[in-house]
């Protein structure tokens, strides 16, 4: 059940509310947008993220102030969003973009000892799956060094738009190309590093 926070308002007939559509977006993305506020309001910050279960996974310097001020408690908005393609209409009015996201809301907890050994590990995975069998593994110093950060899936939603250009009916007989341009991220040949 959506909460007050998570609910689409906007184009709701696009707001997906199921534990499997929040999953499917969240394990594609890479990189989430983390929101916190301090003092003198919020700071947002884009990191790389990894899905634990019911949980999302976040990891990064013992010094970064953002992280910091979720470890202490503060409430916590996370995005990720997944561009599938420029919907382009006759009229640029109605230009969109088909995409997939998930907002989520909660309190970060921070996660220790072989739990954070264990999230560190799925965090290599989750970037390139099988790397963690082939790279050196994290020496103690190495796995103290950054704090890792799980902000539960309680309160999130996802919200999908995809499909065709929505035109005016006045504008259809235009003679100006409508459709759709797609756009996905896709890995690029390796380059070694010697």
């Amino acid at each position: 059940m959506p909460s007050e926070r998570t609910t689409v308002r906007r184009r709701a007939a696009r707001g997906r509310y199921d534990v499997e559509t929040v999953h499917a977006v969240l394990d594609e993305g890479i990189v989430c947008h983390v929101a916190v506020a301090d003092d003198e309001g919020p700071v947002v910050l884009p990191t790389g993220y990894v899905r634990v279960g019911d949980e999302v996974v976040l990891h990064g310097s013992a010094a970064n102030r953002l992280l910091r001020l979720a470890a202490d408690g503060r409430p916590v908005c996370l995005t990720v969003t997944l561009l599938d393609g420029l919907v382009l209409t006759r009229s640029a009015f109605h230009h969109s973009m088909n995409y997939r996201s998930v907002v989520a809301f909660g309190r970060a907890r921070v996660v220790e000892g072989e739990e954070k050994e264990r999230a560190l590990a799925a965090f290599v995975e989750h970037m390139v799956p099988g790397r963690s069998a082939v790279a050196r593994p994290p020496s103690p110093s190495e796995l103290a060094a950054p704090l890792v950060l799980a902000v539960p899936l309680h309160e999130a939603s996802a919200k999908v738009r995809t499909g065709p250009p929505i035109d005016d009916e006045a504008d259809a007989a235009l003679d100006v190309w409508a459709g759709v341009v797609p756009l996905a991220v896709v890995a690029g040949e390796p380059v070694p590093d010697h």
